[in-house]
């Protein structure tokens, strides 16, 4: 029998890595409250980097499960299109949940920054290159902006699958749903 919902550990994960993503893009973007040099500041550039870092770890264990554990059909099943259109947007955010940590990481890196990791000092990837920084830096703001698009598409797809096809592609990573709960 196949199963109706993914694995328990895809379903905590999926959820975790939301809340690290949602508190990594909170954290650049309201870094702004405390001025330059400031406490308040490096710590939330600390804790951006720490909770990048940890989705890149995590993003690691959930492919695993994935594969392993396979991912449940849709029932009813949608058109090739639209699987189509959803596997895309799928291999994006993975890329973007591998790319932005070790972009910020060649970022600390090429800056001649420590590169935290819950009191660990993880270890350089490139050497000390201003201009390189400054490069990685750039595409790494350019593609934290696409991931804002990526995540919203992600959620409104959910979102419509949900509401207006009355499919169960919402319940399959819902934490609490029962599988024989009615459309």
């Amino acid at each position: 029998m196949t199963a109706k919902r993914y694995s328990t550990v895809s379903i905590t994960l999926h959820w975790a890595m939301l809340a690290l993503i949602v508190a990594v893009y909170c954290l650049m973007e309201f870094r702004g409250i405390f001025p330059k040099g400031s406490e308040g500041r490096d710590a939330m550039k600390h804790w951006h980097y720490v909770l990048g870092l940890t989705v890149f770890a995590l993003v690691w264990i959930r492919i695993a499960a994935r594969v392993l554990t396979g991912v449940p059909p849709i029932t009813p099943e949608p058109p090739r299109w639209q699987r189509r259109i959803a596997e895309a947007l799928h291999g994006l955010l993975y890329l973007l949940m591998i790319g932005m940590p070790i972009g910020g990481w060649v970022i600390l890196s090429a800056e001649n920054h420590a590169v935290p990791f819950y009191g660990l000092t993880l270890p350089p990837l490139v050497a000390p290159d201003k201009e390189l920084a400054h490069l990685v830096e750039e595409i790494h703001e350019t593609f934290g902006t696409i991931g804002y698009g990526l995540l919203a598409v992600h959620a409104a797809a959910a979102l419509y699958h949900h509401y207006f096809l009355r499919d169960d592609t919402l319940r399959r990573m819902a934490p609490h749903a029962r599988e024989n709960e009615p459309s």
